[in-house]
């Protein structure tokens, strides 16, 4: 085994090599590999994963999503006389809206400093997984959290502008 450490291009330095070494002994088998190459086989696995648990990621993030949007559009629709009777008595849509989406909030707030504490214990698990994952990296988790707690917002204001965007005297009338 041979090493050899240069700032050249592999494929160059390689090249090199086999023309040298052929000369030496031109029976001698000659594989070379580079170091790139090798720890590209080496990390495979680790890549693999990595890729893996950000496409369930993915999907759970969807599947949340899906969720809030389903029980916020369902808990609006339970809620569109009381909706109504509250724009007509005056308080405007826009102190309704923040009013139904203060309890979103809530909710979401609590949720996601649950799944703070869960990716905090998770990561654990994870850093043996996947490679260079630091246990505890704050920044990413806020991320998440932060990023999950916007989604769930998003998800719950669009089910409430558009029950507000109904007339509150249609709302009245229909039981």
């Amino acid at each position: 085994m041979l090493a050899v450490r240069s700032g050249r291009d592999p494929q160059e330095i390689a090249a090199a090599l086999e023309r040298t070494l052929h000369g030496l002994d031109s029976g001698m088998p000659i594989n070379i590999r580079t170091w790139t190459g090798e720890m590209d086989s080496a990390l495979f696995a680790a890549r693999v994963a990595t890729v893996a648990l950000g496409v369930l990621g993915l999907l759970g993030a969807m599947l949340a999503v899906t969720g809030i949007f389903g029980m916020a559009s369902y808990v609006v629709s339970k809620r569109l006389r009381e909706l109504g009777i509250r724009v007509a008595l005056g308080p405007g849509q826009k102190q309704v809206l923040r009013t139904s989406l203060g309890r979103a909030f809530c909710l979401l707030a609590v949720g996601s400093t649950a799944g703070i504490i869960l990716g905090v214990l998770a990561t654990r698990v994870l850093s043996f997984i996947v490679y260079q994952a630091t246990p505890k990296d704050p920044l990413v988790l806020c991320g998440v959290a932060l990023t999950m707690l916007l989604l769930g917002l998003v998800a719950t204001l669009i089910p409430a502008r558009r029950a507000l965007a109904i007339d509150p005297l249609v709302l009245l009338r229909d039981e």
